[in-house]
This record gives C-alpha cells, structure tokens and sequence, in this order.
C-alpha cells in the first residue's frame, strides 16, 4: 500500500483481526456482485469503501423512479440510465482507487460460470428464484463462497453457502428448486426502505470477512429479521447430503 492507502484504510488496519495483512487481501480481491438494487447498492458501496480491489457489478436493467426510495446508489439523474453505469459512477466517485467493471446484461451459462470461477467472493443480491438458484449452482462448482440475501416488506435474511467446507449447506439446501417458496417481488409487495440497506450492508460485512480471512462467517446459518419489531432470529441450517446441487462432498 502507498501512504494514501495507509490513511484511507487506516481504520480497518488498526483492527488486529485485519490489519495491513487483512487489507492487503480486500486490494487483491474480486468480488462480483449480482444485482445492482435494494441490496447490491449498499453492498457495493461499503465493498467500495473498504477497497476491494475489483467489484464486478452485473444488471440488465435501468434506474426507475421507484427505485430511487431505497438503491442508494443513484440519483434523480440516473432515471433512465443503466443501473451498472450509474453504479459505476458512484463508486468510483467514492473509491478511485478501485476498479469496478459494469456489465449491462442477465448473467447464465458459460458467462456466469466464468465470472463466478474469477471472483473470491459472490454476492447474491438479485431479485427472483430462478436466478439465485443459477448462482448458487455456479458457486458450487467453482468452490467459491457465496453470500446470499433477500428483502421484502419488513422481512429480510442473510446467509453465506461455502461449498468450500463440506459441512456447509448451500442455497439449495434451504430452497429446493420447484419446491414451495413463494415468489415475491417488491414491485407488488413492496418493501422498507432501510431494510435493503440493513441486509445488504450485512452482505458486504459477510464479504469482507471472507476476503480478510477473518472472523466466522455465517456459512451453516441463517439470519432473518423482522424489521416491524427490530427482532432478529438465527437459525441453523444442516446441509442435506441428498441435495442435487451440492450432493455428497469429499
């Protein structure tokens, strides 16, 4: 690190559990994040913050107006822009120091396969089944941890799959594809505003863990949290040795 580095990031360098060691790892990191909403703004943000060294941000869609009461990190000009871009240009205006790669498009096969094989750590923060359900295959075969999140209403959870552990569950562990959960979208729903920032904030907290090498992570349980009452739950989560995605482990 240079002696800019050294001020900026001096607060996680005072931190034992991270120190220069720690922050050194997050500089070499790639972390891709998947979707650049409710819970991927202010999970990019604080992986910005902390210097990461690469962010890849994945979305195929555009800022809305009712995007802007809680994805922090566009503003009234970005309507109509690109979400990736607009990301990209909050970030870089946070952490210049950074890279951060947009790409404006439905991540799936062999393009999904590969960025999750080039990233350290994988941030779920999309919006429907089919698509976490493709990531957490993805993470799976690569071996590479996997943070996941949701938010809706006043309900929100945050898990990390690490497929590295053989112990560890991953996400079709807790959801089975096709099985019952329900499909719910906060454009019909809708959700609370600061919740998205809770829970994506906890994703990027999860994330840097990894990156640093540091703490316990939450691989093994989940967290739900019902922000009406401000009460969270923790729940643990066996892996199924049955699971079609993760199956047996050696």
């Amino acid at each position: 690190m240079n002696d800019e580095q050294l001020l900026r990031y001096s607060r996680h360098i005072l931190l034992d559990p991270i120190g220069i060691e720690g922050q050194d790892r997050l500089l070499a990191s790639r972390a891709l994040i998947v979707g650049a909403g409710g819970l991927g703004c202010p999970a990019a943000l604080y992986m910005a913050a902390a210097g990461v060294g690469t962010l890849v941000i994945v979305d195929d869609d555009e800022v809305d107006l009712t995007n802007l009461q809680r994805q922090v990190l566009h503003r009234q000009h970005s309507v109509g822009r690109a979400k990736v871009e607009s990301a990209r240009e909050a970030l870089h205006d946070i952490n210049p120091g950074i890279e951060v790669i947009a790409l404006k498009t439905r991540l799936a096969g062999d393009a999904l396969r590969e960025q999750v094989e080039a990233a350290d750590v994988v941030l779920d923060c999309s919006d429907n089944f089919a698509t976490r359900h493709a990531i957490n295959r993805a993470c799976v075969a690569a071996r590479t941890p996997l943070v996941s999140g949701a938010a809706i209403r006043f309900d929100g959870q945050v898990s990390v799959f690490d497929s590295r552990n053989v112990d560890a569950p991953c996400y079709h562990c807790l959801f089975p594809e096709g099985g019952d959960a329900d499909e719910v979208r906060c454009a019909v729903m809708g959700v609370f505003a600061p919740l998205t920032g809770i829970i994506g904030s906890m994703q990027a907290a999860e994330a840097l863990k990894l990156l640093a090498h540091t703490g316990q992570s939450l691989a093994g349980r989940l967290l739900l949290l019902d922000a009406l009452g401000m009460e969270w739950r923790s729940i643990t989560l066996p892996r199924d040795p049955a699971c079609e995605v993760c199956g047996p482990r050696t």
